[in-house]
């Protein structure tokens, strides 16, 4: 049995450069992440035994004084407020791409509130990058998950449409194309396309990827977005794709009579947990 990992998928350059800024900042003592450093378990256990504590919002207080780590996902302004006012140290690994994009959400709300408009953002409510985009806005923006959240929109008035950074590029595309068909002038809206292309680009990769094998093993933490859209699309190419966290999850009945297995996984995913469950699977058979 031939087992393949996908050479594209893994960490993508945020989370690689917010692990890189974590692993550097433990090397001089114990530091504070502030949410899960990356939607994986696994690699945050790696990082917890380094020193790495992971806390909450409502745990800053009680690191007063204290290093505190703020992800690739970004953060609202209040967090370096807060942060500021309990003597943290922050050390800010948010990536340079959700970086612009808070500014480009800060920049469209002055416009639309300038011509009493609307500031839409197609993401997951709740998610930590949304949270830090509508944050920059203190929370003056409209998002949107699905067709049926656009129903909230006024569309006789100006909308500037934006995207979370891992959204899928087939979602906007399709959300777009009816808020052009809903606005009574085409002028009265702005499409600006915010996605992340290092991240969309797997999208198409990983549709070529599951047809080339028998099985697809889709490797990411249960927390991960950006991997329940990867996921998905596997399963749309090849329906004997299967989505786990770790090895302990693999059954010997997905690789009966199969001669070929693609390893792949979210931009969450470290490729050394991918590697451990390629040898699991040549040990199952």
């Amino acid at each position: 049995m031939h087992v393949e990992i996908d050479n594209d998928s893994g960490f993508c350059f945020g989370v690689v450069r917010a692990i890189n800024e974590a692993e550097g900042a433990l090397q001089s003592g114990s530091i504070a992440s502030l949410g899960d450093i990356v939607h994986n378990r696994i690699e945050v256990q790696r990082l917890e035994a380094l020193g790495l504590q992971t806390i909450s919002h409502e745990d800053i207080p009680t690191i007063a004084g204290r290093r505190m780590l703020i992800r690739a996902h970004g953060e609202p302004p209040r967090t370096y407020a807060l942060a500021k006012e309990y003597g943290i140290e922050v050390i800010d690994a948010t990536c340079p791409v959700v970086a612009a994009l808070q500014r480009k959400v800060k920049e469209a709300y002055r416009k639309m509130q300038a011509l009493g408009g609307t500031v839409v953002i197609l993401g997951k409510r709740g998610h930590a990058e949304v949270v830090g985009l509508t944050g920059q806005v203190e929370e003056h923006a409209v998002v949107v998950e699905s067709e049926d959240d656009l129903q909230v929109i006024d569309f006789s008035r100006p909308i500037y449409f934006l995207s979370q950074t891992t959204q899928s590029i087939e979602k906007f595309n399709y959300l777009a194309e009816i808020m052009r068909n809903k606005v009574v002038h085409e002028d009265l809206l702005t499409i600006d396309d915010t996605i992340c292309r290092r991240v969309s680009s797997r999208e198409e990769h990983l549709r070529e990827f599951s047809r080339q094998h028998d099985v697809v093993i889709f490797v990411c933490g249960r927390k991960s977005s950006n991997g329940k859209v990867l996921y998905n699309i596997c399963r749309q190419e090849n329906e004997r794709s299967y989505n786990i966290e770790e090895a302990s999850e693999l059954q010997k009945k997905w690789f009966e009579g199969v001669e070929s297995v693609g390893i792949c996984g979210a931009t969450s995913t470290p490729k050394w947990l991918m590697e451990s469950i390629a040898e699991a699977i040549l040990s199952i058979n």
